[in-house]
């Protein structure tokens, strides 16, 4: 069984990353277990709120990770780059004894945007953060949902048939490259 960690980097309660999220893990492939997380409870890095003890929502979202064979990104794209949000998350999590958890981690990329380029920037905007962290990103695909808007349904639900095939062919290449090692 390969285990992924997949995590939304976006607090919006009908957000289409999430929706993306939650299609991923309900369409895995057989032999693929998707654990679906948010960044949501992850308070603003503080050093020294750090100092007072790790939050929580980062010990569990780093236990997670610990625990998985790849970290799969739902990256929004705002302003052309990455959330600060998502990097704050990403940030809490590869503090102090955390750092030790991204090195060797193979991660994916993958992002809806209501705009006619998905999140093609943001993606390209989290390169530098991945190679600083020692991961081994997956470059042999790549996933652009573009004007998403007309892709899910009022709950932010994928409701779109092609963009989900594609998702779990993502996947599937994804989990095979995790197993290659």
């Amino acid at each position: 069984m390969t285990r992924i960690l997949g995590l939304s980097g976006s607090l919006r309660r009908k957000s289409f990353n999430t929706g993306l999220l939650h299609a991923a893990a309900a369409h895995a492939p057989d032999g693929i277990k998707i654990d679906a997380r948010t960044i949501h409870g992850v308070p603003l890095y503080d050093a020294d709120l750090e100092a007072e003890g790790t939050p929580q929502p980062v010990l569990d979202l780093r236990a997670a990770l610990a625990e998985a064979d790849g970290l799969l990104m739902f990256t929004p794209e705002y302003n052309n780059s990455v959330p600060g949000v998502f990097k704050n998350a990403i940030d809490w999590m590869s503090s102090g004894d955390g750092a030790a958890l991204f090195k060797g981690k193979p991660v994916a990329l993958i992002g809806a945007s209501p705009g006619g380029f998905g999140t093609i920037l943001s993606q390209n905007a989290w390169l530098p953060v991945l190679r600083t962290l020692g991961t081994r990103p997956w470059f042999e695909g790549r996933l652009l949902v573009s004007k998403a808007a007309g892709l899910f349904d009022d709950e932010g639900r994928l409701s779109d048939a092609a963009t989900r095939d594609r998702l779990v062919t993502f996947v599937r290449g994804f989990a095979e490259q995790i197993a290659k090692g």
